[in-house]
């Protein structure tokens, strides 16, 4: 089981990740609505791995990374965007993030991308 934690600003995204964590038996222990929550719930419950939506209100995706890769250097970040915007993906990842998945996602891309950096089978 990992723990998890998502930031997205729409709650049928989260609601859809939720039931695909919980199918993959990981475990949700916060979930943010805007990028401010997303800094302040990521120190406040250390997650194994943080899905991060990279167009949010009050912070956008990347300034999320380079504040919680500056916080915790080792932090695991999965990028969620419907955007095909490469050169910001691309900074997101110079920045700390681990991977991106795109939107629409479906259900085994999300599962894979948490056990290739987690590590875990589950």
């Amino acid at each position: 089981m990992v723990k998890l934690m998502i930031a997205d600003d729409s709650d049928a995204i989260r609601l859809v990740l939720k039931d695909i964590l919980s199918i993959g038996e990981h475990e949700v222990v916060a979930e943010a609505v805007d990028g401010a929550e997303a800094v302040d719930f990521y120190k406040q419950h250390s997650p194994e791995i943080l899905l991060l939506d990279l167009a949010m209100p009050k912070k956008d995706g990347l300034e999320v990374v380079k504040e919680v890769i500056a916080f915790d250097s080792n932090a695991k970040i999965i990028l969620i965007t419907a955007s095909d915007d490469q050169k910001v993906i691309n900074e997101c990842l110079k920045s700390g993030a681990t991977s991106y998945i795109s939107k629409p996602f479906d259900f085994n891309s999300v599962l894979k991308s948490i056990t290739d950096i987690s590590g875990n089978d589950n």
